[in-house]
This record gives structure tokens, sequence and C-alpha cells, in this order.
């Protein structure tokens, strides 16, 4: 079971090259950036007692060379650590985003809105756990350096920095924990505001269609109001801590700068001691505030990759089976118990379009769940057979290349026309697949053909035009065995007919199966099924059951 502790541990791991030489490279840079107030203070030390030309210029010498060495440290040492840090969030993305495309058989209770943010902004920000690592061990070792150096000038300013140290990460640490906290349940509202974004826009036409644009908008201003009220709340955490972590540094740098004072006073220490001690209680507030604020990030983090593993570890609809399909195409449905669903039993021959009309529609979706193996085989009765082989023997990446269930709400994507027919530029039959689909007049209407762009979700298509390229998307797949799901209800009924007929022909010898209640697609299909308060109950033709079936002529005629 993945978690997020585990996946930070993972990313750690996978980069320990990088983060080992980005850790080098910045202990390098702080070491360097410390030695800097140490050096102006062997050279006060030195000038004032020797005088000479000649130990000035060793010493603005050894300068150039603390400074080019900070310099250089630091921009190869992030150059290195900011690469394996996008390298890592790629990976993530693409390892959330192949897992969000997968079939799973508990629900994560997550939206595709929600699990694109996952894949972005948290795949990102727990990626970022490889840089705060070489950061907070580089910020300690300027620390160290400092308390060291000081503690050879006197004893009590190095335990003053050590334990000042102590103290101000001893309270962060109880703020960053609350941060945390705040932080995951934040990053909860944002991803959960984004998807009701995702779901206003695909249903955009159909509430305005209804008057439900209003409602639409109050639901998204309260989901939104939450998520703003949250992020204020970080961000005021974000505020406190930031300000508590600069007033402890200033406190200690200031304690540490009047107690080298009175010291070098008391002259218990030189003044080059006194001018080194100065310079390091200024340096170490930068060490000590990035210091401070990496728990925040680590909290960042963790709540990222916590939401990552929500997605990573849902478990998949069934085992990975190690079969292959047989060389036949047809399909087998056997005692299927399932939702609406009742020893459902039909046998669809290879070669043969056969229709299914379901007098209750929440039927026709169970058994599109259950085809597209949407559901897992424990959690429904029955068996079903592509080419003789039991879908749960067979590996869900084989019974896709064999079964396509394309459903009546398919997804439309931000691209072209022709990214959305074909993503993988395979070279499908896309020419037929847009004129069964009566897709034509869309390819038609604008100068760019194919290439014409779509919105993300098809925002800037009709719901006919969505679902027609959905269909298109479908046949142009040109699967062994095709299940069509209400592929006509956003058409007319002329364009119906033509599509009704256009399919047919494309899908003449191929195994096709409609779940529908359009009039065209059953007068199309060579046998109709009805499917009646879960099993089926009818079969024949069209024409002969609207002939001798009363129940079936009021249910399909329009």
């Amino acid at each position: 079971m993945t978690t997020g502790r585990d996946i930070l541990r993972v990313t750690l791991r996978r980069n320990a090259g990088a983060i080992s030489a980005g850790t080098l490279l910045l202990g390098l840079y702080q070491a360097a950036e410390t030695a800097f107030p140490i050096a102006l203070g062997l050279i006060a030390e030195h000038t004032l007692r020797e005088r000479e030309l000649g130990s000035l210029a060793l010493s603005i010498g050894a300068l150039a060379v603390i400074i080019t060495t900070v310099s250089l440290s630091w921009r190869f040492g992030m150059r290195i650590l900011q690469q394996a840090s996008v390298t890592e969030a790629h990976r993530w993305r693409v390892r959330v985003a192949a897992c969000g495309l997968q079939p799973v058989a508990g629900d994560t209770d997550l939206k595709s809105g929600e699990i694109l943010t996952i894949a972005t902004e948290d795949a990102d920000q727990g990626a970022d756990i490889i840089e705060v690592v070489p950061l907070l061990i580089s910020s300690m070792v300027a620390v160290l350096v400092a308390a060291v150096a000081l503690g050879l000038a006197d004893v009590r300013l190095g335990l003053l920095v050590i334990v000042g140290t102590v103290a101000i990460l001893s309270i962060l640490s109880v703020l960053s924990r609350r941060i945390g906290t705040s932080t995951r349940e934040q990053q909860a509202r944002v991803a959960r505001a984004g998807a009701k974004v995702a779901d206003l826009i695909t249903g955009l036409r159909p509430l305005h269609g209804f008057g439900g644009n209003h409602a639409g908008f109050l639901s998204y201003r309260r989901v939104s109001t939450e998520a703003r009220t949250q992020a204020v709340t970080v961000a005021t955490a974000n505020g406190v801590y930031a300000g508590i972590a600069q007033g402890l540094n200033a406190v200690l740098a200031t304690v540490v700068t009047l107690s080298a004072g009175w010291l070098a006073f008391e002259g218990r220490i030189t003044i080059g001691e006194l001018v080194m001690a100065v310079g390091l209680a200024q340096f170490i507030m930068e060490p000590l505030k990035l210091f401070s604020e990496m728990p925040k990030y680590v909290m960042t983090a963790r709540a990222s990759a916590d939401r990552m593993a929500l997605v990573l570890s849902a478990p998949p609809v069934m085992a990975e089976g190690r079969g292959r399909p047989s060389p036949g195409d047809d399909l087998e449905v056997e005692g299927i118990v399932f939702g609406g669903l009742r020893e459902l039993k039909f046998r669809v021959p290879a070669g043969e379009f056969v229709a299914v009309a379901a007098y209750q529609p929440g039927a026709a979706a169970d058994l599109a769940a259950v085809l597209a193996v949407r559901v897992p085989p424990e959690a429904y009765a029955g068996v079903v057979r592509v080419g003789g082989r039991e879908l749960s023997d067979l590996p869900v990446a084989a019974v896709r290349e064999r079964l396509l269930v394309n459903p009546y709400d398919g997804e439309i994507f931000a691209g072209t026309l022709r990214s959305n027919l074909d993503p993988g530029g395979t070279g499908r039959p896309v020419a037929e697949a847009v004129e069964a689909s009566m897709l034509t007049d869309v390819v038609a209407l604008h100068p760019e053909g194919l290439d014409h762009g779509v919105r993300d979700r098809g925002a800037n298509l009709s719901g006919g035009q969505r679902q027609r390229l959905s269909l298109a998307r479908a046949l142009a797949a040109d699967a062994d065995v095709l299940v069509l799901h209400d592929p006509t209800t956003a058409v007319d009924a002329v364009t119906e007919q033509l599509i009704a007929r256009n399919v047919a022909l494309l899908r003449r010898h191929r195994t096709t199966l409609v779940l529908t209640s359009s009039p065209a697609l059953l007068d199309a299909a060579d046998r109709v099924l009805v499917l009646d308060g879960g099993a089926i109950t009818a079969e024949g033709t069209h024409r002969d059951l609207l002939a001798t079936d009363e129940t079936y002529r009021l249910a399909v005629s329009r």
C-alpha cells in the first residue's frame, strides 16, 4: 500500500546521487559564506598588528577565492537539485496520471479535476523534498561552522549559538505541524473547487437549457469560498510562522552581537575576534531563517505526497490475468447479477450487430460498467467472455485491445479534432469514422479541418458535436468488439438515421453491441434484445418486435 511517507522515501532514494552532490556543493557554499566574516576578522587582526601590504594583498586574494567559491558552488548545486526535482516531478505526474486513467475497485472520492491538481501541483510540491534536504543540511553546516568559530574565540559565544538555534527550532517545529495540517486541508479544498469548475464547464449548455446556471454558480461560489477561507488561514499561519522565525533569529543575532561587544570591552576577545563575531551574528540570520523554514516545506511536501498516495494506492479493478484472448471475436454474457441486472444472459456471435433495448436506463449503465471492466469481478455474479476467454483471466490491457466500450459521456480533450480522433497518431481510419459519425459538417465548417482546435472537455462544441466526436473516436479505434452506450441521444432524428446506417455499414462483419432506445439504431441492428427487469425478455428484429410486442412499441416509438 503506497503512503505519502513511501513516496517521499522513494523520491529521496531515487535521487540520492543528485542530493549528495547538491548537499556537498551547498554545504561548501554555506561554509564559504561563513568563512567570509571569519576572514574579515582575521584581516582586521593582522592588519592592525603587522600593517604590511603583502599580508593585505594575500587577505584580499583569500576573500576573492571565498567569493568565487560562494558563487560557483551555489550555482552548480542548485542546478543539480532543480534538474533532479523537475525530473522527479515529471515521473510522479506520469504515474499519477496513469493510475488516474485506470479503473479502480475502490472509490477514491476524487473527481477528474482533483486528480488533475494532484498530478500537477502536488507532484511538483512533493518533488521539492529533493531541494529541501540539501538546504536543510547546508544550513545546519553554516550554523555549526559559525558556532565552532565563535567557540574558538570564546566558548560562551559558541554555546550561545547552539542553545539559541535549538530553542528556535523547538518553537518553530510546533508551528510547522499546524501549517502542515492546514496545508493539507487547503490543497483538498482547492482541488474540489477545480473539480467543480470542470463539472460546470462540462454541463454549461444543459444548465443554460433548464435555467440552472445560477444554482450552478452558487454551488461553485460556496466551494470556492471554502477554499479561499482555508487559503487565508494557511497564509495567516505562514505569516505568523515567518514573523516569529525572523524575530527569534534577530533576537539571537542581537544577543550574540551584544555578548561579543561586552567580551571585547572586558578584553577577553580581540578586536579582530569582535569583527568576526559581529559579522557571524549578522550572517547566521540567513541560514537560520532558511533552516527554520525547512520544516514548513517538509510538511507541504508530505501533504502533497499523501494526496498522491490517494490515487496511487487505489487497488486495481481486478488482479491482472496472464492469459491472452482467443482468436474469436464473439461476446458472451452469462448469468450476470449486478445492480439492476438479474441473471443476464446473451451472446453476440462474431461479426453480428446486436442492439439492446433497455427499459430501465440504469440496467444499461450497469451492463456497460461490467463490460468496460469498471467493476471488479468479485462484485458481480456470472462471467463475461470475449473470444471464449473470461475477462477475469485477461490483463486489462489485453481486454481493451479486443473490447472497446464507448460510454455515453465520453471525455473530449483539449487539442484538435484529429488528436481526439487519433490520440496516439497511429494512423487510424479517421476519414471513415468522421463520415460514419456525421462529423463531416464540423470538419467542413472550419478552414483548419481536422486540425481545428478543441477546448478542454469540448467547451467550444455543442452537445451533439461532442457526442459525434466521441462516437467517431470509438469507430476510428476499429476494435474487434465494440460496445456503444447511447451514442446518438444528443443528435436530431435525421442525423440519427444517417449515423445508424453508416455505423452498420462501417461495422459490417465486426462484432458490435449497441445499448440504445433509438429506433434508428434498433432498426439497423441484425437483432434486438429487450432488457427488462434485469434480464432478456424478448428477442427479434426491430420491425418484428414492433409488430408483435405492444410494450416494446410503446417503449421505443418516438
